[in-house]
């Protein structure tokens, strides 16, 4: 039997202005419908055990989570061994709802960045306002991180949370390194 491993198999990188790694394994779900369904929502929430977000933002709590990627699409998180269980579940929530679930697990990767220069480190790389003032907890991004698409959310005070496609991981871990090198603090947040 396979074994499951991640992208970059907890790679991590520590000693810069933030600490890096991959955190592992990450079980995602994507679900496309209309949101402001019951049966859609009922199918996210039972799942997640936690409320629906609102456009642009993240709920989360560990390893479950419901991200909002777009009008009709929520990434639905849970552990990576609850994937089949949590599929079967979203199917019986669903019913005759029009809608798509499919796990995406293996084609993401998931990193954290973490550190009281997180936010320095993750605004170099992305167009979008990071400071405190304008980006705070339960905020949800896609994005651009230099030349990849990923998106990402203030998963804890001073750690961010960010998913990349696998086939990028191991080009996102570099950025995320070279961006936190020591001595590399811009002072700006």
């Amino acid at each position: 039997m396979s074994k499951f491993v991640s992208a970059l198999n907890n790679e991590a990188y520590a000693g810069g202005i933030a600490d890096v790694r991959e955190i592992g394994l990450q079980g995602m779900i994507t679900l496309r419908g209309d949101l402001s369904s019951a049966a859609v929502k009922s199918a996210a929430t039972s799942v997640a055990s936690l409320s629906m977000p609102e456009a642009g933002q993240a709920s989360t709590d560990g390893q479950h989570g419901l991200c909002w990627m777009s009008p009709d699409e929520l990434l639905v998180l849970c552990p990576h061994d609850a994937v089949a269980a949590n599929l079967e579940k979203m199917g019986q929530s669903l019913g005759d709802a029009h809608a798509l679930y499919v796990d995406v697990s293996d084609a993401r990767a998931v990193f954290e960045l973490s550190g009281p220069h997180a936010r320095e480190v993750l605004a170099k790389l992305v167009p979008v306002d990071l400071s405190p003032a304008a980006f705070t907890s339960g905020m949800f991004r896609r994005s651009r991180m230099a030349q990849i698409p990923a998106a990402f959310w203030l998963h804890a005070p001073d750690t961010f949370r960010i998913v990349t496609f696998r086939s990028n991981a191991q080009y996102a871990f570099d950025l995320l390194k070279v961006a936190a090198q020591p001595g590399s603090e811009v002072g700006y947040f």
